[in-house]
């Protein structure tokens, strides 16, 4: 079973050209995966560099058939037709979607935006498995800390309900109870280094039972560094990590393999793959 997670900077690779199809022929290129983790996806952002304002979530759809593509919004304007967020496209089947916005406490001295996680439940070949695709503050250490722990908070709460649940079936209602599974993938371009406070803080120990997650590359590639995701063909930007999975631990024994893609230029991050059994 294999995950991507990648960056796309609204489909505008270094070449400067937004091409979305370019993103879904470079993702497939890299492996036969089942599910892709896409942040910045624009729709009808016609000032954003590159752009013509196109909509990005059909043209991926287009690019990608045999895949479920789900779109979250983090910026929304002029009555919806500008939207700017983070996507999921799954080729297994999705039992629930949620789309919870993240904390925004004002911070004035730094620029900042509305920011979202987009969270599906599949039903993986190895049981449900919650996905979740987010892109927190670059700007400011007080909003990314407290999206952090607004992560946690909604992992805290799904495992909750994982404890205390049972399964309806497909009653057909909106009150049926579907799976909401501890096992988790949480991707995305995080905005700090792995040895970040932010970092620690993701990994540190929940107050209960509640699954710890782990560091996918770490569980994979103990004592190695991360290599970069952010600036390796783009230099107007600092060379840094800041591209994660981190899984829950139930799920480390099944990672198989964690790679970032140092040969894509198709965005100024490059994709990360999550193999795992």
């Amino acid at each position: 079973m294999q995950l991507i997670t990648w960056n796309v900077q609204w489909c505008r690779g270094v070449d400067g050209r937004v091409d979305p199809a370019r993103i879904a022929r470079e993702a497939q290129a890299l492996a036969d995966f089942d599910v892709l983790c896409l942040q910045e996806v624009a729709r009808g952002f016609d000032g954003l560099p590159g752009s013509r304002g196109e909509d990005q979530m059909a043209m991926l759809r287009d690019a990608l058939p045999g895949y479920r593509g789900f779109f979250a919004t983090a910026t929304e304007l002029d009555d919806g037709r500008r939207r700017f967020g983070n996507a999921v496209f799954s080729r297994w089947p999705v039992l629930q979607t949620f789309r919870h916005r993240l904390p925004w406490p004002a911070d004035p001295a730094v620029p900042s935006m509305q920011r979202v996680a987009l969270e599906l439940v599949l039903q993986s070949p190895a049981g449900p498995l919650r996905v979740l695709s987010t892109h927190l503050e670059y700007y400011s250490p007080r909003q990314r800390m407290t999206q952090v722990d607004a992560l946690r908070a909604l992992h805290a709460e799904a495992c909750a309900h994982a404890a205390r649940q049972r399964p309806d079936g497909d009653l057909g209602e909106p009150f049926e109870v579907r799976p909401r599974p501890v096992s988790a993938f949480f991707c995305g371009d995080c905005n700090f280094p792995p040895d970040g406070v932010e970092h620690r803080r993701m990994l540190a120990p929940f107050a209960d039972d509640t699954q710890a997650f782990v560091d996918a590359w770490e569980a994979v590639n103990p004592g190695r560094p991360h290599p970069p995701s952010w600036g390796v063909h783009d230099r107007s930007h600092p060379l840094m990590c800041c591209d994660f999975v981190f899984a829950t631990s139930d799920l480390a024994p099944a990672l198989r393999g964690v790679t970032v893609d140092p040969v894509s230029q198709a965005s100024d991050h490059q994709p990360v793959l999550v193999t795992w059994a």
